[in-house]
């Protein structure tokens, strides 16, 4: 590597920084092991939606909110999200932005549309059409319906920041709460990424 792109490299890490703790505050165990580890809230090393996984979204949002941590684009948008706050349901407490109920920590349900048994909240890829993408959910009146969305003939272009950026402004990600809907998808396509075939779980 020469010298150009050593130095590039170096500032493209000094400004994607994350996790930095601006005063002295008491922090978690596994939050000083991500700083320690230079790993970002997206990269968090728990399972996805479980305990822990959610305990640190928490943690580190409450410190944004104080203003004790600063954080890159990413993680911004993370704590800037719903995903981690849990309500309580019917008796039940369900962490919101995320496809289970703590009770049972089943990552999916399963259910039947028109016959068929699927599973709820895992999208997958129709290259039959009319959409790249389709994913099955319950209504709030717990009917089971198919959404699907992604333009085929387009790229999920997320791995590039200035196009992510464009695409949340444009499609008002910050509004997108409806899982039943093919805009929220749309924008949190990226959480999906492995079982998607994505090269990039960047947020859209």
């Amino acid at each position: 590597m020469d010298l150009k792109s050593i130095i590039k490299e170096t500032l493209r890490r000094r400004i994607e920084r994350t996790l930095v703790i601006t005063e002295s505050v008491e922090i978690s165990e596994n939050l000083q092991y991500h700083i320690d580890n230079h790993l970002s809230l997206t990269n968090n090393i728990f399972r996805v939606y479980s305990e822990k996984y959610f305990e640190l979204v928490n943690e580190v949002r409450a410190l944004w909110k104080d203003g004790k941590i600063k954080l890159n684009e990413e993680d911004t948008l993370m704590v800037e999200s719903d995903l981690g706050i849990k309500v309580k349901v019917n008796n039940e407490y369900i962490y919101l932005d995320a496809p289970f109920m703590e009770e049972t920590e089943e990552v999916l349900d399963e259910a039947k549309h028109r016959g068929k048994n699927v599973k709820l909240g895992k999208p997958f890829r129709t290259p039959g059409g009319p959409k790249k993408f389709a994913v099955y959910v319950k209504s709030p009146g717990g009917n089971v319906k198919k959404v699907t969305f992604g333009d085929p003939n387009l790229r999920v272009r997320n791995r590039n920041k200035g196009a992510a950026k464009s695409f949340r402004a444009r499609h008002k990600c910050d509004q997108k709460k409806d899982r039943t809907t093919a805009g929220y998808w749309s924008c949190n396509v990226g959480r999906y990424a492995k079982q998607l075939g994505l090269s990039s779980k960047n947020s859209w």
